[in-house]
């Protein structure tokens, strides 16, 4: 800062000093509404969802969880469908589902693998089908 001789020098001086509080002001204002939006609940919960969706390894997981427990849930329906309703056995298939839903969730790369083998079978299988039924014409009818 320079030196303050004359009292021109001095309002301007103070002036000057006036407008850079002024603009400090405004910029703690702007910083006070920023934080005060980004503690505010709706936006904690924005923030985190988007942190969680950016996340690859959140999205793995919840997607090899859904896999593994939908497989299991698949496995305990079929299993209590062919070996009855017994309370015993429906325990065994809460069991079963839960330990495949273990397993896969453990394992996803070899579900993954098994899983692109499988529809691989079952595209080529539709494909042969496909091939092996004849075109048919349907014959046009005529108009009224």
């Amino acid at each position: 800062m320079e030196i303050i001789i004359t009292d021109t020098d001095l309002r301007a001086a103070i002036i000057q000093l006036e407008n850079k509080q002024a603009e400090e002001a405004k910029l703690m204002k702007d910083q006070f509404l920023i934080a005060v939006e980004s503690i505010k609940p709706i936006n904690l919960i924005k923030s985190t969802f988007m942190e969680a969706a950016e996340s690859g390894d959140l999205q793995d997981n919840i997607i090899n969880s859904t896999v593994g427990l939908s497989a299991g849930y698949v496995t305990k329906v079929l299993f209590q469908k062919v070996s009855g309703g017994s309370p015993i056995k429906k325990v065994l298939g809460t069991v079963l589902m839960f330990g495949i839903k273990k397993l896969i969730a453990r394992n996803p790369e070899t579900v993954r693998t098994w899983g692109k083998v499988f529809f691989n079978v079952v595209r080529n299988v539709l494909k042969e089908k496909n091939k092996k039924m004849p075109i048919t014409d349907t014959p046009e009818t005529p108009g009224l």
